[in-house]
């Protein structure tokens, strides 16, 4: 039997487990995905004993996406970025990724976005970092959004072709813009929160937002009354997850499976 895992602190709410536990049923793979919740201190000592054990691949969730970066091998995105959340076992050595960033992508993707022009990204903490590197990565040129704006063009001046600014800089920026991505917490557990002017969305436009509960945010709502693309925050955790299981396994992950088990937690 394979096992593949999630550390993080707390995970007892976590969605990976059933999404990924779908997946290895629809495969066929003899495969279980456990939690593990190690502190600051002992995250180190898991990842060993993990590796030790035969654990074939970890997700790292919070607060451990920065910490994990120095337990690991980096690939060009993840080092870019400064943050890991998947480690894979398969190999030689143990190697980092960022699945949040092509989660964004594939996501967008997913639903017939095209990746050129102009994304402005709402937010730039460690989502915000992620989807930020990921977007340029495929192509886009990025305007950061954030509240402080000095992080935002700090996270800006790393980025090839990317420019950082306050939230007052919204409507401005998001009417040239083809893409947007609230990676904010703006809206959770809220439907009536938004950060994002509704005046200034329109029908030229595909909006992610990487909140997940609810799935309708207000962003999404006035989005769809825009005539919008919407993408919901479900489906940018769904493809960072099947990121993963596609490094762990070789195979194509059951995007159906792992979609169905998710949305039913859900």
């Amino acid at each position: 039997m394979h096992v593949f895992g999630l550390l993080g602190n707390p995970v007892e709410h976590s969605l990976s487990p059933p999404m990924h536990e779908a997946a290895y049923a629809e495969c066929a793979l003899d495969a279980r995905y456990v939690t593990f919740e190690p502190t600051s201190e002992t995250l180190s000592r898991a990842v060993d004993g993990a590796e030790a054990l035969g654990v074939r691949g970890l997700n790292v969730t919070i607060p451990f996406k920065r910490q994990a970066y120095d337990l690991a091998e980096p690939d060009d995105l993840a080092a870019q970025i400064g943050a890991v959340n998947t480690l894979d076992f398969t190999g030689d050595a143990v190697t980092g990724h960022n699945t949040d960033a092509v989660g964004a992508v594939r996501a967008l993707e997913h639903h017939d976005v095209s990746l050129a022009g102009t994304a402005v990204v709402v937010g730039a903490g460690g989502a915000g970092r992620a989807v930020a590197f990921g977007l340029a990565d495929a192509g886009m040129h990025v305007e950061i959004a954030n509240r402080t704006v000095e992080t935002a063009r700090e996270l800006a001046d790393e980025i090839p072709a990317a420019s950082g600014h306050g939230l007052a800089d919204l409507p401005h920026l998001i009417e040239d813009a083809t893409v947007l991505v609230n990676c904010t917490s703006v809206g959770m557990d809220d439907r009536a929160q938004t950060i994002v002017p509704g005046d200034a969305l329109h029908s030229d436009l595909a909006v992610l937002d990487a909140v997940y509960t609810p799935l309708d945010t207000r962003l999404l709502r006035e989005a769809d009354a825009a005539g919008a693309t919407t993408v919901d925050g479900a489906w940018m955790l769904l493809f960072q997850g099947a990121e993963a299981f596609e490094l762990w396994t070789g195979l194509s992950a059951p995007i159906g499976a792992m979609n169905g088990a998710l949305r039913d937690r859900l």
